[in-house]
């Protein structure tokens, strides 16, 4: 819970690290998060938040580290998420924690986690994880919840209180449904449920999971099947964000009082919904790497809960 305690055929494989690295401006080092007068609002990507004067609770979220790949798409994983890392530590203002929504491995080897934590360690922030399918490979699927299970429900479901936020770590990534979407289960519907049971409706939520708990593309299990029963339990809430990974790219909606945000992966970009025969890595030529991409400036407007968007590509 806490610590501080398939590949397309024509990827290129001549890929350099320093082409990597500078991926990192695509793939995006992880959003800041604050929250004040009770409203939780993006500051935007790390770079673009640097210069920013947050107030109140601030928090990170990164996601989708796959430690372990090495397709072409991007053959050093490892040395994005140190370039993700190196940023965090360089902030001049430290945020109050992170939040890793899920992916910490590519395939649940005891060597990538212990890489990962190796690495996220460094920044020196508590760390909430959620599980993603990539952490539950193992065959007993133990490796996750030895490191990261500690004092959490079920499969690893767990919240926490900070600040005057309620934080809720969903885990969707067990018992997959048709196509791959998600699934929370009776026992931790019935969880969440009791969890929220009497707790004031003036009080901030944000709930965390590795698969988006909407539906942005169920033909590519960009969803969760049982989603919108824990989003009915949230309806009476004034201040809900919903935060994600799992599609390795932002995007975000608002549906009444309810804003949900999926983030970039720190390893590598998947195509858009629809866009491709199927979702996976995305190889994209050196020289128009940053055509499709970019980055978000999310702003929140006093006297106004919806968060305004401003999508700049990084190049064209």
């Amino acid at each position: 819970m806490s610590a501080f305690d398939h590949d397309h055929s024509q990827d290129d494989p001549r890929l350099s690290r320093r082409k990597v690295l500078e991926c990192m401006t695509w793939v995006g080092t992880g959003v800041l998060w604050s929250i004040a007068g009770g409203v939780p609002h993006a500051l935007g990507l790390i770079d673009s938040a640097q210069a920013a004067e947050p107030t109140g609770l601030t928090f990170l979220q990164i996601s989708d580290s796959h430690i372990g790949f090495d397709k072409p798409a991007n053959p050093n994983a490892i040395g994005t998420l140190e370039e993700a890392i190196g940023r965090i530590k360089a902030m001049p203002v430290k945020p109050s924690f992170m939040i890793h929504t899920g992916d910490i491995s590519h395939l649940s080897k005891a060597s990538e986690f212990d890489d990962a934590d190796r690495i996220i360690s460094q920044a020196r922030l508590d760390v909430h994880y959620v599980p993603g399918e990539h952490d539950f490979i193992d065959e007993e699927v133990k490796l996750y919840r030895e490191r990261y299970g500690r004092g959490t429900k079920g499969s690893g479901w767990y919240s926490f209180d900070a600040s005057g936020v309620h934080f809720i770590g969903l885990v969707n990534v067990v018992d997959l449904k048709a196509g791959g979407l998600g699934n929370l289960g009776a026992e931790q519907l019935a969880w969440l449920e009791d969890d929220l049971r009497g707790r004031s409706k003036s009080t901030p939520i944000v709930v965390f999971a590795h698969i988006p708990l909407w539906t942005v593309y169920p033909t590519w299990g960009w969803g969760t099947e049982d989603g919108a029963r824990a989003l009915d339990y949230l309806k009476g809430f004034g201040s809900v964000t919903v935060l994600n990974g799992h599609i390795h790219q932002v995007m975000q909606k608002v549906e009444g009082n309810v804003t949900f945000h999926t983030a970039r992966s720190t390893a590598f970009p998947q195509p858009a919904p629809g866009t491709a025969p199927s979702p996976g890595p995305m190889k994209v030529a050196d020289d128009k790497l940053r055509g499709p991409l970019g980055i978000a400036s999310i702003i929140f407007k006093p006297g106004d809960e919806r968060l305004a968007i401003i999508d700049t590509p990084l190049q064209g």
